[in-house]
């Protein structure tokens, strides 16, 4: 028996066609009686290596899952937030988590119903030239690569910090380079050994911060002994707002640097064995990370740890220090620091692991759309991207700013060029999802079509869409008074260079602008590769043996 197409065509004047069920205009053949046989096109739908991008489709839906739980959360969230407390103070801090959570909250919505319908190669990069212009597609996906090499030296800044702190026998370039060979060498054992690393570091992550918020209550009620009561002490002295206005508009940049990463399931789609299921899943973990790892980080950093410590991002010292690190010294427990080192270490593993991924997949799938040099398209017959890996990882030596410049100043300057790229990213995946809903409307659709919809859509797109250009404005407006030269250009040059990619690659190659008539919205759908052994498995549940089995 053959498994019903969930992909069919609007009605035409012969009545309605079938679709083959990866979305592409094949047929679907019929017999006599009326039922369907696969095709070649079907056939495509379930094979282990992708045949448009050539990557393995070996991610499960527990990776999945755990990447938009707690994936790329490492030294952005527990270094990088010291810089966001040392500019803005707690107060400001929960302001920033919380605005950005809610503007990737709505992001995310959007992401969801796209990528769940079409799951292939590219993800919003490639959508962005489906369904607005190619040359649009073309200055996001490289604002995209942007972000992630930029994330990939930080993590290499900080976990080449850690290492000299522990020992200074070695220096800091003999740390990276160390690292920089054993990444590439992991990284090239394909996807199946990398989505079951970030599982498990993943679920590190989240035990430790639990860990930490647990140790944070016992300490601001004086359950430690011999330590006074906490309390919300460091909200009086030094005082909520580090710098009023100023000190809130400087936190979104670091908070959106933070959240980069919770759009990084769309990537990965590709590669997944059931992305009709696993994408839908993860979409609705993303709102557990915004409220317990990222609120509740904000919350208990700035409650046990003063925005004037020294050794903070944006303080005077050329360290890196966490607010965990100078609260558990705070509360009497010196050699903490080396618990805490240990645990920014194990995140560092995971973010280093996951930019390289998440970096060479945007360069991989943009050469294979004519968007970057054609070699970077290349993959193995392992389906590992062995060009756009090696690439990604060189511009991780960016991190050796700090031998200069210091880690802490060195952090400062790569957060500030990934956090614009971010807010620009996120507001083309809303106008990309509001061009696809027009499309969709005009094309004769209905949203019951839909496999995942969109929450309060479109107020939520366009509520994501204004948000992030509204912050892509502000955020560098600190540096207006008084006037700095430097970070003011360090604030907005992607913003112009956005406009140039777009414009130059817009006039070299005459692309257009899609009318809603004209927009593919076939080409890109495919089925679950565990289909039938989903099918199968379910026949004979309760509905809510069926419920538990979905969470």
């Amino acid at each position: 028996m053959g498994f019903p197409n969930p992909f069919k065509s609007k009605s035409s004047s012969d009545g309605e066609t079938a679709l083959a069920p990866n979305g592409s205009n094949d047929p679907v053949v019929k017999t006599v009686d009326n039922t369907e046989t696969a095709t070649s096109s079907d056939s495509d739908d379930f094979r282990a290596i992708d045949p448009h991008s050539g990557v393995k489709r070996g991610l499960k839906t527990r990776h999945i899952s755990m990447m938009a739980l707690a994936g790329i959360i490492g030294p952005g969230l527990l270094i990088g937030s010291g810089g966001a407390l040392s500019n803005g103070g707690p107060a400001s801090l929960i302001i920033g988590f919380g605005v950005i959570g809610i503007v990737a909250f709505s992001i995310m919505q959007s992401l969801g119903e796209l990528t769940t319908l079409y799951p292939t190669g590219g993800a919003f990069t490639d959508l962005s030239d489906r369904f607005v212009d190619k040359a649009f597609g073309v200055a996001v996906g490289w604002n995209y690569f942007i972000i992630w090499f930029c994330v990939l030296a930080n993590e290499y800044n900080v976990i080449s910090s850690i290492m000299v702190f522990w020992s200074d026998k070695v220096p800091i370039w003999g740390y990276f380079l160390i690292f920089w060979f054993a990444f590439l060498a992991f990284q090239l054992l394909g996807v199946e050994t990398f989505g079951e690393a970030e599982f498990w570091l993943a679920l590190i992550k989240i035990v430790g911060l639990i860990a930490y918020f647990i140790f944070s209550i016992i300490y601001a009620s004086g359950g430690i002994k011999g330590v006074d009561a906490l309390g919300f002490k460091y909200w009086n002295d030094p005082g909520a707002f580090a710098d009023g206005f100023r000190g809130v508009a400087s936190v979104f940049v670091f908070c959106s640097t933070f959240y980069a990463g919770v759009e990084s399931v769309a990537v990965a789609a590709t590669e997944t064995r059931n992305p009709r299921h696993a994408v839908p899943l993860a979409i609705r973990q993303v709102f557990i990370r915004i409220i317990v790892v990222y609120m509740g980080s904000a919350f208990f950093f700035g409650l046990t740890c003063p925005s004037n410590a020294p050794g903070l991002i944006g303080g005077s010292s050329r360290a890196l220090r966490s607010p965990m690190t100078i609260a558990i010294q705070n509360a009497g427990w010196e050699g903490g620091v080396h618990l805490i080192n240990a645990f920014i270490f194990v995140t560092c593993l995971s973010a280093i692991n996951s930019s390289i991924y998440i970096g060479s997949r945007t360069i991989l799938f943009m050469a294979q759309n004519g968007k970057a040099p054609k070699f970077l398209g290349w993959t193995d017959r392992r389906g590992v991207p062995i060009p756009a890996i090696l690439l990604t990882n060189l511009f991780g030596a960016l991190s050796m700013m700090n031998v200069s410049t210091g880690a802490s100043k060195a952090y400062s300057y790569i957060v500030n060029l990934s956090g614009v790229s971010t807010f620009l990213v996120w507001g083309a995946i809303s106008l990309t999802h509001i061009r696809f809903r027009s499309a969709w409307k005009a094309q004769g659709h209905t949203e019951e079509e839909l496999p995942f919809k969109s929450l309060w859509y479109p107020y939520n797109a366009w509520f994501g869409l204004s948000a992030n250009v509204f912050l892509a404005l502000i955020q560098g407006w600190s540096t207006f008074a008084p006037f700095d030269a430097g970070l003011f250009v360090d604030a907005y040059i992607l913003l112009p260079l956005f406009g140039l990619i777009y414009v130059v690659y817009k006039v070299i190659f005459k692309t257009k602008l899609w009318k809603a008539h004209e927009i593919d919205l076939q080409s890109g759908r495919r089925r679950d590769l565990d289909e039938a052994k989903k099918i199968a498995s379910n026949q004979g549940l309760t509905w809510w043996q069926k419920l538990l089995k979905s969470v």
